[in-house]
C-alpha cells in the first residue's frame, strides 16, 4: 500500500522560521524576579501543611498539592548540594566555559536552586562548600540578576 513511497526521493528545503511570541512566568514567577530585580532579596513559598519551603517558589504544593500563599523571604547564603564543570561552548549558554554550576540548598530552603558558581577555583569545589548570592548591578528581572554564588571565606 505505501510501496510508491519506496520510489520518491524526499525535498528537504532547510531555512529558519522566526516566530515572535511573550510568554509570562505568572504571577509568583513574577513576584520572585522582582524581588530579585528592585531588592535584591530571595524568597521561596511555604506549604503550611507539609512545611517545605520551595526555591524557586511555585504557587502549588507537589506533595499535597495546596495553594502556596506564604512567602518566606530566604538568606543570600547557602550550601552547595552537588555542582558540574562546563567545558565545551554553546550559543544557548551565557557565559564561556570553562564554569561551574550547582544546585544551592539555600538557609531555610527545602527544595535547591540551579545556578551559577563564580569566583572560585573550578578544581577545588566541592559539595557541602557554603556559598553566598553575588548580585548583578543592573539588574532586568530574570534568574541571571544573580550573578553567581561565590563561596564564603
Amino acid at each position: 500500500m505505501n510501496r510508491w513511497l519506496e520510489s520518491v526521493e524526499p525535498l528537504v528545503y532547510e531555512s529558519r522560521i522566526k516566530v515572535p511570541y511573550t510568554w509570562s512566568v505568572g504571577e509568583t514567577g513574577s513576584r520572585f524576579l522582582i524581588e530579585l530585580r528592585d531588592r535584591k532579596k530571595i524568597f521561596g513559598t511555604r506549604c503550611s501543611k507539609c512545611d517545605i519551603v520551595y526555591l524557586p517558589p511555585r504557587k502549588n504544593c507537589s506533595r499535597c498539592f495546596s495553594n502556596l500563599g506564604e512567602w518566606v523571604e530566604l538568606g543570600l547564603r547557602g550550601t552547595l548540594i552537588t555542582f558540574t564543570v562546563v567545558h565545551y561552548e554553546s550559543p544557548a549558554m551565557p557565559i564561556k566555559p570553562p564554569f561551574a554550576y550547582g544546585i544551592i540548598l539555600l538557609d531555610g530552603a527545602s527544595t535547591g536552586l540551579v545556578h551559577f558558581l563564580g569566583e572560585v577555583n573550578i578544581e577545588k569545589i566541592k559539595p557541602a562548600m557554603r556559598v553566598e548570592a553575588i548580585f548583578k548591578d543592573e539588574r532586568i528581572g530574570d534568574i541571571l540578576d544573580i550573578r553567581y554564588f561565590r563561596p564564603l571565606q
